[in-house]
């Protein structure tokens, strides 16, 4: 079990904060107001390698440089790998770019009908809303558009992208994401969200946002009460390691899950952050506990200046194989790729089925075992060899 697993033992505390006033740390708009931003701000708190400090100044040409007082206070600031500081804090890697790496890793300019809107899949469209987050994941599949550090210059248009998914009655799933869509208002959400309610062909609606575990003071009671209106709502977040189960997201996610929001996980797998099998295990275990499924464990996309941030994909099958049968499969995510270049979510799973022959799939389970289920028709021609035998247990 990793360190601390005991719910008793989940962080807590404004930290380095600790004389702000308890209105003001559990505002999110102080929150945000009063993040990191900044190379010397970072210095205050932090003794930055020359590796970090030269990532900050590249910062402004590539992706902003943004952490929360809150999520800043989960970091060691005694441990230079602390897996946390690893995620927010740049590194002058993200300077080089590798042959396979790409601004568009997953292909979503090829597939935008209209600005803000990416159909890729037959029944579902990503309206992208908003190009900033409450802080920036240096690993960002979207580094290109978040922050316009880039000089993207996303202006998101509402209402063209309502107008494309009220002309197009194959879409049957909308997935709100950015940026963080909840940074918007809750008068822009609770819009955003009737406006969807009310086209007849949307039957699911979306969110994917990581602002529960950047800044989990944003999920108050009258966001929740705009989920209950327009629900269900189900909100992906994205927790990578087990030190971003705090206490404060434990309440944020009890308080979403009581307002009938259904919360699934997606992590990305990440080189000394959490390509590991003990830590891995003990971040889905920990989710399971704050009523949050895990979903997706993504191989990180092929975005400039992620090759230090990227585990071998090797790694991930390694984990799955790990945890299969060693925990429940409610814990277990799947690790998928994001084809590059556009392909879509591809599973990657250990081989689990040896053969399939003319009579059985032959398979090993999680020990190595080989086990043999019978195909259809050849389950019959056994059946029919010892019907006298097995007459008394049929009739």
């Amino acid at each position: 079990m990793y360190p601390n697993d005991s719910l008793d033992n989940w962080q807590r505390g404004q930290g380095l904060w600790a004389d702000v006033p308890a209105a003001d740390w559990n505002n999110w708009k102080w929150q945000l107001k009063n993040r990191i931003t900044k190379l010397e701000q970072l210095e205050e708190h932090l003794k930055l390698s020359a590796d970090e400090r030269a990532g900050c100044l590249f910062a402004k040409d590539k992706l902003a440089l943004a952490i929360t007082p809150y999520f800043f206070n989960l970091i060691d600031p005694n441990d230079p790998n602390d897996p946390i500081r690893r995620q927010v804090v740049p590194r002058a890697g993200e300077m080089t770019v590798a042959l396979e790496e790409m601004l568009d890793p997953v292909g979503e300019e090829n597939t935008k009908p209209v600005d803000g809107i990416v159909h890729r899949y037959p029944d579902r469209v990503l309206f992208l809303v908003t190009d900033r987050c409450a802080a920036y994941c240096r690993y960002c599949t979207r580094s290109r558009l978040v922050s316009n550090a880039q000089d993207y210059n996303f202006h998101p248009e509402f209402e063209s992208g309502l107008e494309y998914i009220r002309n197009h009655p194959e879409i049957r799933d909308v997935l709100l994401s950015g940026g963080d869509p909840l940074l918007l208002s809750d008068k822009k959400l609770d819009y955003l969200l009737g406006e969807l309610r009310k086209i007849p062909h949307i039957e699911f609606i979306r969110i994917g946002s990581r602002i529960p575990v950047f800044l989990p003071q944003r999920i108050t009671p009258e966001l929740c009460e705009i989920f209950k209106k327009h629900g269900p709502i189900w909100l992906s977040i994205h927790v990578n390691t087990p030190n971003e189960c705090s206490i404060e997201l434990r309440e944020a996610c009890e308080r979403l899950s009581f307002a009938g929001v259904p919360i699934g996980n997606q992590s990305v797998l990440l080189k000394d952050v959490n390509d590991d099998v003990e830590v891995m295990k003990s971040l889905i275990h920990r989710l399971l506990m704050m009523r949050v499924r895990p979903y997706y464990l993504y191989q990180c996309d092929l975005i400039t200046g992620s090759a230090h941030l990227r585990a071998d994909p090797r790694k991930g099958i390694e984990i799955m194989q790990a945890l299969r049968g060693h925990t429940t499969g409610y814990a277990i995510p799947q690790f998928v790729i994001d084809a590059p270049g556009g392909g879509g979510k591809i599973p990657i799973n250990p081989e689990y089925v040896k053969e399939v022959t003319k009579e059985a799939i032959v398979m090993r389970n999680f020990q190595g075992e080989e086990y043999r289920y019978p195909l259809v028709g050849a389950a019959d021609k056994v059946l029919d060899s010892k019907a006298p035998e097995l007459e008394h247990i049929l009739t």
